[in-house]
């Protein structure tokens, strides 16, 4: 029986990985991207979609049943991070941040789960990051986004328990991808504060974490594999952590808050 994905945010790094990983394990791929030149490249079904957009939503989930009749795993990747110190984030530009990578992800989860519950199967995996569970100076906007993933995949997880539909979350540190130019983007439309300087240069200097020379930065395809892991796995774990950066950053939570708080300070000293 031939298993279906669909999958978004596809145009590059590890939502583009993922398609190609889960088509090449012999799925039919559903990959989706706002703008259509950015998928025609690639061997699976593509389709338009915007995850702030219900129309695109419906129209392309409807299709899927259409075409296959099922959709056996939903990997909510699009996202984008808006960088920056809280006071300099707008409200409209923290709305923005929860409307793609907290409500997206529930209006696919909305627009899936009944025909998933028809199925009496499935599996949701949601691309979270590590910065879902740790919180770095510049990163609130973002790390509020996936903090809040984090949580909702919790109680979702907990009641499709018994309805035979799998959640799972998967947390990447720094990835070799387009991630970082997009966060650049978003850091130079906030006005800054002169008190804030140091959190801007720490982010900056944190981009080069992610470049495609950093021995710290995992591949996409690292990314997809673990997706993929999440995706065909009969009880796939609630969390996977990706990259032995990204896994040693994690360690911080376990931190006291005081703690955690003199190393920022140190950071700012630095």
């Amino acid at each position: 029986m031939e298993r279906t994905a669909l999958v978004t945010g596809c145009s590059s790094g590890i939502g583009r990985a993922t398609a190609e990983t889960f088509s090449e394990e012999g799925w039919t791929v559903y990959a989706t991207a706002r703008d259509e030149t950015d998928i025609a490249a690639l061997d699976t079904e593509t389709a338009v979609l915007d995850v702030t957009d219900d129309e695109d939503i419906e129209r392309v989930v409807d299709r899927v049943i259409e075409e296959t009749g099922r959709i056996d795993c939903l990997v909510n990747n699009a996202g984008y991070g808006q960088y920056g110190p809280l006071e300099d984030v707008t409200a409209e530009q923290l709305t923005d941040q929860l409307d793609v990578n907290l409500v997206g992800p529930h209006r696919l989860v909305r627009a899936v789960l009944p025909h998933m519950r028809a199925a009496g199967e499935g599996t949701v995996v949601n691309v979270s990051s590590v910065a879902g569970r740790v919180a770095p100076p510049g990163a609130g906007a973002y790390a509020a986004s996936k903090f809040a993933l984090e949580g909702y995949s919790d109680a979702l997880r907990s009641e499709l328990a018994e309805l035979g539909i799998d959640v799972a979350l998967v947390e990447p540190g720094p990835v070799e991808t387009s991630f970082r130019p997009r966060v650049e983007e978003e850091l130079d439309t906030l006005s800054r504060t002169d008190d804030y300087e140091w959190v801007y240069e720490l982010q900056e200097d944190a981009g080069l974490l992610s470049g495609a020379a950093s021995p710290l930065a995992a591949t996409p395809e690292t990314v997809a594999a673990t997706v993929l892991e999440a995706g065909v796995s009969t009880n796939p774990k609630a969390r996977y952590a990706v990259g032995g950066f990204g896994k040693a950053l994690l360690l911080a939570r376990f931190l006291p808050d005081s703690l955690r708080d003199r190393i920022a300070g140190l950071l700012r000293t630095l």
